[in-house]
């Protein structure tokens, strides 16, 4: 009889399941403009974000991706073309970064 080991889930920090979207089609969030989230994505009183500069925009995904509980979140501040195209750039987790590509396969070569 061969062992199973459990899927351990991947962590955004420790104590913290990374969420991952089921499609990056559902990811609709905002392209442009300024976004501001909320305190429990981000504490800090910095927490606007302008879409037009490149480092607002990489920040913005790189704390909601590792800070969010909630599906939710994803469909609304993240985009899915843009993730696609600022994936590389992005300063993740590892393990933020080995569930979303686990997931979206596509991302690795993006």
């Amino acid at each position: 009889m061969q062992a199973t080991s459990p899927i351990t889930p991947r962590l955004a920090r420790p104590g913290r399941p990374v969420v991952v979207a089921r499609t990056l089609a559902e990811l609709a969030g905002p392209t442009r403009g300024v976004v501001e989230l909320p305190v429990r994505l981000m504490w800090s009183s910095e927490r606007t974000f302008d879409l037009a500069e490149p480092d607002d925009l990489l920040w913005l995904y790189e704390n909601v991706l590792r800070e969010t509980t909630r599906t939710d979140d994803l469909r609304a501040l993240i985009d899915g073309r843009t993730l696609r195209r600022v994936w590389r750039r992005l300063n993740l987790p590892r393990g933020v970064r080995q569930a979303w590509e686990v997931r979206h396969r596509g991302l690795r070569t993006a």
